[in-house]
């Protein structure tokens, strides 16, 4: 039995998947941006992306939150059915999987005000006002936590298959979603000097993680993997 070229894809229902994963990075940070740039008193450098939450307009972040959400745990369906003939671990998808549902849950329970938005609401606070403020933030822990090791996981996996650009790129990536999170963290506690930008911190940071979701994605629907007897493939 001689090598031979399989589609990465071999399905409609898995370029279907994977095609989710292409439109949810986009979708989501043009939501955000178009919300952020019309929305009254809202200032896109120093408020976060949750407090779009907030107000008679607040439904559609919610509902941002949530479509990409099913878009990406659709799209780690899809990554687990494009690997496996790679003979690759399930970690990568998993962790997608679960950035996934922290953003469904983070749509779910609603925020609270946070950096003076709305208008009047304090600047930071350190209890919440109700439980489904502590549920929203209990939810975004796999949104900070999980992409950056999704990243770092397909790094080790891109790296052991020869793909040295893209075990670099998801490597950097990794390290600058930690990097993102952690100067977004010190801005919206208010830390001087950072407090004015934690929206674009966290912005910056957001836009990162979509476009290596994006990006791979439409690696995985462009790619094939070449496959020996007795042997994992390789893209």
């Amino acid at each position: 039995m001689t090598s031979h070229d399989l589609p990465v894809a071999t399905s409609l229902t898995s370029r279907w998947l994977l095609g989710c994963g292409v439109i949810a990075g986009p979708l989501f940070t043009v939501a955000w941006l178009a919300e952020g740039a019309t929305r009254a008193h809202y200032n896109p450098l120093r408020h976060p992306v949750s407090t779009l939450q907030l107000g008679d307009l607040g439904w559609m972040q919610v509902l941002n939150f949530i479509v990409t959400g099913l878009l990406t745990l659709a799209f780690a369906v899809g990554l687990r059915r494009a690997l496996r003939p790679l003979g690759a671990s399930i970690w990568g998808p998993l962790l997608i999987g679960a950035y996934a549902i922290g953003l469904i849950g983070a749509g779910i329970f609603v925020t609270d005000p946070a950096g003076g938005y709305p208008p009047g609401s304090p600047t930071f606070s350190d209890t919440y006002s109700d439980l489904h403020a502590a549920l929203h933030d209990r939810f975004s822990i796999p949104v900070f936590v999980a992409l950056p090791a999704a990243c770092a996981v397909m790094a080790v996996r891109f790296a052991r298959w020869g793909r040295r650009g893209w075990a670099g790129y998801s490597a950097l990536t990794a390290t600058g979603l930690v990097v993102g999170y952690v100067f977004t963290a010190m801005a919206l506690t208010q830390v001087a000097g950072l407090a004015e930008f934690g929206g674009l911190f966290q912005r910056g940071t957001l836009v990162l993680g979509s476009a290596w979701s994006t990006l791979l994605a439409l690696h995985l629907l462009r790619s094939k993997v070449r496959a020996e007897p007795g042997r994992p493939g390789r893209l």
